[in-house]
């Protein structure tokens, strides 16, 4: 019995042994198993780290171009949208002002409207617009055609791209007829006038008050182009008259030849249409002029001094610091007197208004390079006087 029990005993103690050492082969074999299969995938993982670090780099850099391509499409499509939106508003800008200049015509002014509510109404002033590309000049036969083809080659030379009419008095006449056919009043006044010279005056501010742009005088010489006579600090929209300096008087006989202690030059005057100076300097000469013919015009057409103050200089210079001095109209807060212009030597910006020195629109033909004021020479003026040479009175 004891002896069958220690066979028992033996037997299971083999299985135990044969069970023991089968599992710590098995263990030892799944052990090496993984190991290797570790060892494999590391070295994978290292073969392959540098395609992965250039595949991301890639798809960065392809990211980044992605996005600028995006940029640059978005700018562009905001460039077309903004240029549409412009040409939009001038197009309805455009639209606008003939809307309004047919609703102008349509409604005539009341009857019973004085002469300035007449000309506002007919020639409003927007102070924003551009100085309109004109050039206008008059003429008589006392000048040769070779002479007058001479100075609109000299103008046109100078100013390419402007509308440079030369006009003679029939034109002239025939113009004022059509612009102030609603104030007939200025075309009374006009045919009232006795000499040429009285009506030379009044046609350069009927025709700047209707279309704006330059009055040059026939014995004038531009030495700059016009659109250089601004200067960069002047922003073109603050300005809606620009005018020179004809006479600062430095002698106390100023008297004897001028009418004003310093007066503002007519022979060059480049202004946008429907200025109120302009405005109201035809309706002072309108008014005198009708005034005069009720008292049979004793006036002395050859006198500088009266010429001067009926449609020259000397009324152009008064209706000027009438407006400077009136605070609605030019927004100026204070007195403007000559004192403000006296020895100038730069140019002056006044309300709307922008003033040359003196000897801007009365330049030399030939001046020295050092000289410092050659940059303000825009204008060569003859003042020839042609006027005086044979006066006529019209009847």
């Amino acid at each position: 019995m004891s002896k069958t029990r220690s066979t028992r005993n033996i037997v299971h103690l083999k299985r135990l042994i044969w069970i023991i050492i089968s599992l710590i082969i098995a263990i030892f074999l799944l052990i090496r198993f993984l190991n290797n299969n570790n060892a494999n995938n590391l070295q994978v993982i290292l073969q392959n780290l540098p395609k992965e670090i250039s595949q991301s780099i890639n798809t960065v850099s392809s990211k980044q171009k992605s996005d600028q391509e995006i940029l640059q499409k978005f700018e562009k499509l905001t460039k077309q949208l903004k240029k549409s939106q412009e040409d939009q508003t001038r197009q309805f800008e455009r639209q606008r002002k003939i809307l309004e200049k047919k609703i102008q015509e349509l409604k005539p002014p009341l009857s019973d409207a004085t002469i300035r509510e007449k000309l506002t109404y007919q020639f409003p002033y927007d102070p924003i617009e551009k100085f309109p590309a004109f050039i206008w000049q008059t003429w008589s036969n006392d000048i040769k055609l070779e002479q007058l083809m001479e100075i609109k080659d000299i103008w046109d030379s100078q100013n390419p791209g402007f509308v440079h009419e030369i006009l003679n008095d029939d034109i002239s006449e025939a113009l004022i007829h059509h612009y102030y056919s609603k104030v007939p009043e200025v075309i009374k006044a006009y045919n009232y006038l006795p000499s040429r010279i009285l009506k030379i005056d009044f046609f350069k501010y009927l025709i700047l008050l209707a279309r704006g742009g330059i009055y040059a005088d026939v014995d004038t010489k531009p030495l700059q182009p016009v659109p250089n006579w601004i200067p960069e600090a002047v922003v073109p929209s603050k300005i809606g008259l620009i005018i020179g300096i004809e006479h600062d008087a430095k002698k106390p006989d100023w008297r004897s030849n001028f009418v004003r202690r310093l007066q503002f030059g007519t022979w060059i005057i480049q202004s946008k249409p429907g200025h109120p100076i302009l405005r109201e300097m035809v309706a002072v000469i309108t008014e005198e002029t009708l005034k005069e013919n009720e008292d049979s015009l004793n006036i002395n057409v050859r006198n500088d001094l009266d010429i001067m103050s009926w449609t020259g200089s000397g009324v152009w210079t008064d209706v000027i610091f009438k407006y400077f001095n009136d605070y609605m109209k030019s927004g100026i807060n204070g007195k403007v007197t000559w004192k403000k212009f006296h020895n100038m030597i730069l140019p002056r910006l006044i309300s709307d208004v922008l003033i040359f020195p003196e000897f801007s629109f009365k330049a030399p033909l030939e001046f020295d390079k050092t000289d410092m004021k050659r940059n303000l020479y825009l204008v060569h003026h003859e003042g020839a006087k042609f006027w005086k040479a044979a006066p006529t009175v019209e009847n």
